[in-house]
């Protein structure tokens, strides 16, 4: 099977050529090769190339440029879905989607269901839902994967800062009234692999929306202590001594952030029969795989 994954040289999309490439054929096209902004050129190459599977990583994920270079967000996570969508649904092959807990309004403590009612507050949130609701009205075979707070052993993320900044300072003031799940992209492929192992024998109504994330849940402040912890059981020399929880009110940003990001996954453990990992246990896999990466570097 020929399987197009775009946004390969992303966190996720990295993750996903190795855990996809015993299904076939993995064409991951770097920006020389396929523009994902020229929808004409991205029409163009699937007509050339005829996937058998789609798998849509790219995303405009610079939340608080988003806010004032819109136009380029909503193509890559709206407009780009849609031409794939189409693409899927013309030549009836599944289609695989990333979205975003930003789709929900970020009020109160209970975790979000997937039948919730959206409510994006920034304009990456808004984007990210047209995407959803743009895939879902095209009538092709399709799962998006609603995630969170994503980060891996490579690519700048929270975790990769925390122990660069850890290294560097005394004290840290971090946002603490910001709860959902870290989620590694190593666990997002895994999953993906496991859905589309079984695509063969998914119908029409295993469609839809589906979130994607460990179990439990943290804070922002939290996850920065959890990764200090866990760094110094590994033998990490880190100079932070000091770790401040402060309100999201004291750290301004261009962008809204939601304060309540908790996922259910009580849909993909029902329908799906896929059991979550707690996001302690995939942190300490993930910091782990990232100094191992580290060592072997220096």
């Amino acid at each position: 099977m020929n399987i197009l994954v775009t946004g390969g040289s992303g966190q996720v999309g990295f993750e996903l050529q190795r855990s996809l490439a015993i299904f076939g054929c993995v064409d991951a096209p770097d920006r020389q090769h396929l523009n994902l902004e020229d929808l004409d050129q991205v029409a163009a190459y699937l007509e050339a190339t005829k996937p058998g599977l789609i798998v849509n990583a790219a995303a405009w994920t610079a939340v608080d440029r988003a806010e004032s270079e819109q136009d380029s967000a909503r193509i890559v996570n709206a407009d780009l879905p849609a031409v794939l969508a189409s693409y899927a649904a013309r030549n009836n092959i599944w289609l695989f989607h990333y979205s975003s807990d930003y789709v929900y309004p970020g009020n109160g403590t209970t975790p979000w269901t997937e039948t919730d009612q959206t409510a994006p507050l920034s304009v990456y949130g808004k984007t990210k839902l047209l995407g959803d609701d743009n895939i879902a009205a095209s009538g092709c075979h399709y799962m998006i994967f609603r995630t969170s707070w994503v980060y891996s052993a490579r690519g700048n993320n929270f975790m990769k800062t925390m122990l660069r900044l850890g290294a560097e300072r005394e004290q840290l003031s971090i946002v603490n009234d910001q709860w959902g799940v870290p989620t590694p992209a190593r666990l997002i492929a895994e999953i993906t692999a496991l859905a589309v192992s079984r695509s063969p024998q998914l119908a029409s109504q295993d469609s839809g929306i589906y979130h994607l994330a460990p179990s439990g849940e943290t804070n922002w402040c939290r996850f920065a202590e959890s990764i200090f912890a866990l760094a110094r059981e590994e033998g990490v020399k880190l100079k932070v001594a000091q770790v401040t929880g402060i309100p999201t009110s004291d750290y301004p940003t261009p962008a809204r952030r939601p304060l309540n990001s908790r996922l259910s996954l009580k849909k993909i453990e029902h329908e799906l029969g896929i059991i979550m990992p707690d996001w302690y246990s995939q942190l300490q896999m993930t910091l782990e795989e990232y100094l191992s990466l580290k060592n072997r570097e220096e």
